[in-house]
């Protein structure tokens, strides 16, 4: 049995765990495949490595929970980033960030786990 790729796409995510608040983000090479038989088929992969389709059930690496809230790349990061800069009111790239700034109280730290609230924060109106 024998099988072609047909095209690779590359898609990019953001993710944030509505159990425990983690947020991460990952890059994903879609390979798209047609089997001997004619059927089409997806392959995920991440950093190389087979991965389950990040939009089927997602898992949160930091608690395993299933409640997790796919977003488009970049918000994880861009929240991250303006928790290590408060005093600034934009990240350097991405999308625009809300004039409001960061509560002084949400201090990063080398070991600061991000929470949910963290992440939503710049977000909400």
């Amino acid at each position: 049995m024998s099988d072609t790729t047909t095209t690779t796409a590359h898609e990019a995510y953001a993710f944030a765990c509505m159990r425990c608040g983690h947020g991460w983000e990952q890059s994903y090479e879609i390979e798209h495949h047609v089997d001997a038989s004619g059927h089409a088929y997806v392959v995920y992969k991440a950093d190389g490595e087979r991965v389950p389709s990040p939009l089927s059930t997602p898992t949160c690496a930091n608690c395993g929970g299933h409640v997790v809230r796919i977003m488009r790349a970049g918000r994880v990061s861009t929240v991250q980033q303006l928790l290590r800069n408060p005093g600034r009111s934009q990240a350097p790239a991405g999308p625009p960030v809300p004039e409001e700034p960061v509560a002084a109280t949400v201090a990063p730290s080398a070991g600061h786990h991000w929470h949910l609230s963290d992440l939503l924060h710049p977000f909400r109106k």
